[in-house]
């Protein structure tokens, strides 16, 4: 392979650029192989032309149109380690950076030289503390570039520039929060570009839903570390001590992302076959991290009032303009699969989730941030998808924990489990409804409405409710089990009674045993409005209503007699074969 080295340094200023445009393809083309270059000829081409870029013009080998297919094939030689490392030097980073500025004025090497840096960003960590540092100053330069950009393909490598920058030391956030970038915050420019995303992504934009899902990653770790690195207010009782985790504290400089997001969450389209995707699996992460403050409670719930979404049905049918179509035929029919990230919360950030939603009564945060009414029904959006999700993932009554279930969501998406996916879905849902006393009368008259027929068990229903109660019971998905079991609970005003009284202690005994509730609670009081109508008349264990007990005929003296006799014969037999010591027999 030193012969294309050789190749590339016998170009001279005077080499056709039909030579030039077919060496740099021949390093492109040959660098496919992983291991294609020598170390050192790797090494040698990536210098050699880096330092023909900085002298490109008409004395030099390379002039301004051949940058994008050399940067190119920079690019390409550095997705080896070899390459990647070179890369990753304080003089070229800073070279490459500087390039993205230099060739302003051709999109396609801009966009090259910054694929450049996020690539050795990607594949050498320490690079990240590099880029970042005084004297590069990239984490600066790339959000002034981010805030005047309007290309989707320019916001995508930014955005991911950024998030990579962020991601292993998370500590250069707070810098990023407090500045200000041509009078902006880093806050506020996330929140335009959120917006101008999403416009792109239903006018059909090419790798506009890749620039989306890129921006809400790098939104999701300022949400998720800046209110950990700096003074914020507590949003619970239990929020004390040196370790803060996600939605312990808050801080309201972050209050401007909640408009975009929800903005984002009602406008993305629907996807096929799986309703819940990149970038809207990003969107939700980034929600359930925001509290659902006394500040933010009035964005939060926009102008959603309506108690009843279809007084005709007992569950959710009725769609606004802006919300899903449940019918297949309507979804896009291009998926979007959603790729495995760091961004991506782990299973010890849902469990905080879940965590935070079981301690009630918590103290939320008063902020002064201004009020901005977002039309968009929150919740009904939220439940909308969760009914399509479960209606597609586990059709009709079937187990949750049947194998097809899982072969079927490796199929769709083999980097997420079913707890990834929907788990965030139901802890917003659960995180509403905690919030807020209309948001629980709504979820539990769409999933318990007061003419719910109690005649067959609720668990075996196909609706919503006995998918639910089903759950509680699952292996396979532990996270979104007790999810679940997190919103039943937060919709019943967190009261163990009221539950049972809703669905029956039997259907949610193991939950509650979790919670510390050993056994079935006592019934509500008569006085609560939130109870079932005829509750007395139910069982308290099936929640189903109370059969009245078959008359049966008084047994005769000779029956009782024949009765006792048994029982004299079964307790002669226990304490003779010493399973009942004669002093426990009165």
């Amino acid at each position: 392979m030193s012969d294309i080295l050789k190749a590339y340094t016998a170009i001279s200023p005077s080499s056709s650029r039909t030579d030039v445009a077919d060496v740099l393809k021949s390093i492109i083309n040959s660098t496919a192989p992983p291991f294609a270059f020598d170390k050192t000829s790797r090494i040698e081409l990536i210098k050699a032309i880096i330092h023909d870029l900085k002298n490109y013009g008409s004395k030099g080998k390379l002039t301004s149109k051949d940058a994008a297919q050399a940067l190119l094939a920079v690019k390409t030689l550095g997705k080896d380690p070899t390459g990647s490392r070179s890369l990753a030097s304080s003089t070229n980073l800073t070279t490459l950076l500087g390039f993205a500025t230099t060739f302003k004025d051709d999109p396609e090497a801009a966009s090259e030289a910054l694929r450049c840096i996020a690539n050795a960003l990607l594949l050498v960590e320490e690079a990240r503390s590099t880029f970042i540092s005084k004297e590069i100053n990239g984490g600066d330069v790339c959000a002034l570039m981010l805030e005047k950009t309007t290309s989707a393909d320019h916001i995508f490598i930014l955005s991911r520039i950024l998030f990579l920058s962020t991601a292993s030391g998370p500590t250069y956030i707070e810098t990023m929060v407090d500045g200000k970038h041509h009078g902006r915050t880093i806050v506020d420019i996330l929140g335009s570009k959120l917006d101008l995303m999403t416009s792109a992504i239903r006018n059909g934009t090419p790798i506009a839903k890749e620039a989306m899902t890129d921006v809400l990653k790098f939104t999701f770790n300022i949400l998720l570390h800046y209110p950990k690195l700096t003074e914020s207010e507590p949003q619970n009782s239990d929020s004390h001590g040196h370790d803060k985790v996600m939605g312990d504290f808050w801080s309201s400089k972050l209050d401007p992302v909640l408009p975009p997001l929800l903005r984002v969450f009602r406008d993305l389209p629907p996807t096929s076959p799986a309703p819940i995707t990149a970038p809207l699996t990003h969107v939700i992460h980034s929600l359930i991290t925001i509290p659902i403050s006394p500040a933010l409670k009035p964005i939060w719930l926009g102008q959603a009032t309506s108690t009843s979404r279809n007084s005709s049905s007992n569950s959710p049918k009725t769609k606004t303009p802006q919300q899903l179509d449940s019918s297949p035929a309507s979804r896009s029919d291009s998926p979007t699969r959603l790729e495995k990230s760091p961004t991506s919360p782990k299973s010890s950030t849902i469990d905080r989730a879940l965590s935070v939603l079981a301690a009630a009564g918590r103290s939320l945060s008063r902020t002064s941030s201004p009020t901005i009414v977002v039309e968009i029904d929150v919740l009904q959006r939220a439940y909308d998808l969760l009914e399509l999700s479960f209606s597609h993932y586990f059709p009709g009554d079937v187990n949750p924990d049947a194998p097809e279930i899982r072969q079927r969501q490796k199929a769709e998406s083999p980097l997420e489990s079913l707890d990834d996916v929907l788990s965030p879905l139901v802890v917003l849902i659960s995180r509403l409804c905690v919030a807020d006393e209309g948001c629980r009368a709504r979820v539990r008259q769409w999933l318990i409405p007061d003419d719910l027929d109690r005649s067959s068990s609720l668990e075996q229903r196909s609706d919503m409710l006995g998918k639910c109660l089903r759950f509680l019971g699952c292996v396979y998905h532990p996270r979104l089990k007790d999810a679940v079991g997190e919103m039943l609970y937060a919709l019943s005003d967190s009261d163990a009674s009221m539950l049972c009284a809703l669905v029956g202690y039997g259907n949610v005994a193991g939950f509650l045993f979790h919670k510390g509730i050993m056994n079935a609670p006592p019934p509500p009081s008569n006085t609560s409005s939130n109870i079932p109508a005829g509750a007395q008349e139910l069982d308290p264990i099936t929640g189903l209503t109370a059969q009245p007990k078959p008359d049966l005929p008084e047994m005769t003296d000779e029956e009782k007699q024949r009765e006792m006799e048994k029982l004299f014969v079964l307790f002669d037999r226990l304490e003779k074969t010493g399973a009942l010591p004669p002093d426990q027999i009165q």
